[in-house]
């Protein structure tokens, strides 16, 4: 297959590079200057935390959409299409099903529940009110399982970031990391969630226009859909293997399957659910999920796209999570190519820094077990913030792993551990603290087993065993509840 780009690879990073420093540096300021703005509106822990529970349907939407995708969507996604080639036609229905997910069932019971209980975070959401016998320990152990997860989360964001700024600045990688990291943690210690939802806004839009931009680009370069479907259809394989990568049925069912179950760890994470909690009126919720599951569609079919085309344009990448990078710099003027890696940092930071907030909520709120906000206890979240970036930057810097296997990685450890928890309490009401107790940790803990021992055809055990046995533990506690209730 030939190579058309590479080349001319060289030639075309000198005559951008200066375009990119000038264009990345006007981003990073504005990210700056929204969270100077909004620390002016940042006066207590739920402003901090849910914005005053005053988002609309489109900073919503959009907060809650790029918060969840991550550097994952832009860079794991095509990387994971530019070396698989079709099977990873399998991640659309996959994310699309969390989206589906989310915003038809968990927006608005989580809206109208939460709103209810005036929880400020999901983990005292499950915990229920003051006085349960569960509340504390489950807000402890909450705590607990979002600061692992998040450190191994945030630390794929911040080796995204200095991939980016490595690649285009050509700047040592590990000075890359720190200035990405940095940029994040200084606009997130500003604003806290306002600055995070606003700041997640605008790149979900930058993402979106990215994904359209760049893979027509990209399929045009190539001559247009019959030549990118020659060139991926391979005729000495069986159909089998062409399509989920595996040798045998029962092994490309299992494929599929164990990728379609990312879309069921969607209701367990954090940092996504918050925004549900933070919208200020229900009846913007069916405008929120139309924007949200619009967007979905066009960042992931985007980058399959983008990365199909990478296997033609670009063959002898080394790294395939650099391909958008690669043919941005290629394929388009040094205008559009510096927006095109914005959008890259655009996916990375709006992630890290609804994280960041959401572990720094599990330490300075549910550590303190929800007890009414300080100024010392707002000042502590802003420590936190702190504290948890400078240990995901040592994450990534002395243990650097791929963006795509870190992520999802902490994606299933956060959805085992409070998924089936929140969709039973949100559907059959309060489970039994025990029960609630034993969902969590079970969950959480096989994760972790599975993922560090076990190799499934699409990682199908690790994305299946834990959630649905913590679910069983879950709804077994909500009879028990019931029980106790009607006694």
């Amino acid at each position: 297959m030939k190579n058309y780009l590479t080349p001319y690879f060289s030639q075309v990073i000198l005559s951008v590079m200066n375009t990119l420093i000038a264009t990345l540096v006007l981003y990073q300021v504005l990210l700056l200057a929204i969270g100077w703005w909004a620390s002016r509106r940042t006066s207590d822990n739920e402003d901090f935390y849910l914005g005053g529970r005053k988002l609309g349907a489109v900073v919503a939407s959009l907060s809650a959409s790029a918060s969840s995708s991550s550097a994952w969507s832009l860079l794991g996604v095509s990387g994971a299409a530019y070396a698989w080639g079709l099977p990873a036609v399998w991640l659309i229905p996959s994310t699309l099903l969390g989206f589906f997910i989310n915003w038809y069932w968990i927006a608005p019971r989580m809206w109208r529940q939460s709103r209810n209980s005036n929880a400020l975070t999901l983990t005292e959401f499950i915990a229920g009110p003051p006085g349960d016998p569960a509340r504390v320990a489950i807000m402890r152990i909450g705590a607990a399982v979002i600061l692992f997860s998040f450190t191994f989360y945030v630390a794929a964001q911040f080796q995204a970031a200095g991939h980016t700024f490595a690649s285009a600045l050509n700047i040592e990688p590990v000075l890359a990391i720190l200035l990405g990291a940095g940029i994040v943690l200084i606009y997130v210690m500003l604003g806290g969630f306002w600055a995070a939802s606003i700041t997640d806004s605008l790149q979900g839009l930058l993402m979106a226009g990215s994904a359209i931009v760049l893979p027509l680009t990209a399929l045009v370069a190539i001559g247009g859909p019959g030549e990118l479907l020659a060139a991926l259809h391979v005729s000495d394989i069986s159909n089998t293997m062409l399509w989920t990568r595996q040798e045998g049925l029962v092994a490309g069912v299992g494929f599929v399957i164990g990728l379609l179950g990312i879309g069921l760890g969607y209701p367990g994470q954090p940092h996504v659910v918050n925004r549900f909690m933070a919208m200020e009126d229900e009846k913007a919720i069916p405008k929120a999920r139309l924007i949200a599951i619009g967007w979905a569609v066009i960042i992931y079919t985007g980058m399959v796209l983008l990365g199909w085309c990478g296997r033609i344009l670009v063959t002898t990448l080394g790294d395939g999570e650099q391909v958008l990078f690669a043919l941005a710099t290629l394929l388009l003027p040094s205008v559009l190519a510096g927006i095109m890696v914005s959008a890259i940092l655009s996916a990375i930071m709006s992630t890290a820094d609804s994280q960041l907030l959401v572990a720094a909520s599990s330490v300075s709120h549910d550590m303190r077990n929800g007890r009414p906000a300080t100024r010392g206890s707002l000042h502590q979240a802003r420590w936190v913030v702190l504290l948890i970036g400078i240990a995901a930057i040592a994450l990534a810097v002395y243990s650097p792993e791929a963006i795509f296997s870190r992520v999802l990685f902490a994606w299933q450890a956060l959805a085992a551990a409070f998924g089936p928890l929140l969709v039973v309490t949100l559907w059959r009401g309060p489970v039994a603290p025990n029960w609630r107790i034993a969902a969590m940790i079970t969950g959480f803990t096989l994760t972790v087993i599975i993922s560090w021992t076990t190799e499934t055809p699409g990682d199908i055990a690790e994305r299946y065993i834990p959630m649905l046995i913590a679910l069983a533990l879950a709804w077994q506690g909500s009879k028990n509840k019931r029980r106790l209730s009607t006694k």
